[in-house]
């Protein structure tokens, strides 16, 4: 299981504040500033989560994301949006497109890590191909145990 993320934002104060976060979780953190060539540079990364800015120069991360959905080569990748923008429409928006969580500006570092963490095992599961498996559900059969008492 891998722990390979881009970065696909343009304010550096931020970009460094998430690299060094992530790095320090022993993430390969690989940073990008503009939507025009982030769909290239995402599916030739294949990383396992993409955290992706709204507001880019070059293309928005709502063009990004629905670029990357119709990509056959990164299919059900985790996206994490953050944004200054945090109005229901925005959310809405962003979901349609299909983003997987969103976040706005200014936020947590905690947060940020508990979303990436959440984000990679939630993947996981998909990928163990689980059916009807919940992330948020731990089940143990204590059948076999219970008549050994």
């Amino acid at each position: 299981m891998g722990r390979h993320v881009v970065l696909v934002e343009d304010e550096p104060n931020i970009t460094e504040a998430i690299r060094f976060l992530l790095t320090r979780d022993g993430w390969q953190v690989d940073t990008h500033a503009d939507g025009n060539d982030a769909v290239e540079v995402i599916c030739a990364a294949k990383p396992d989560l993409v955290i992706l800015d709204l507001m880019l120069p070059g293309k928005s991360g709502l063009e990004i994301i629905r670029e990357l959905r119709k990509s056959a080569v990164v299919p059900g990748l985790p996206v994490l949006m953050l944004t200054a923008r945090g109005q229901l429409r925005d959310r809405e928006m962003a979901e349609q497109a299909g983003v997987t969580r969103f976040m706005t500006k200014p936020f947590a570092n905690n947060e940020v890590l508990t979303a990436v963490r959440d984000l990679h095992a939630q993947a996981a599961i998909r990928r163990a191909d689980i059916p009807d498996a919940d992330p948020d559900v731990v089940s143990v059969d204590l059948t076999e145990q219970a008549g050994q008492g």
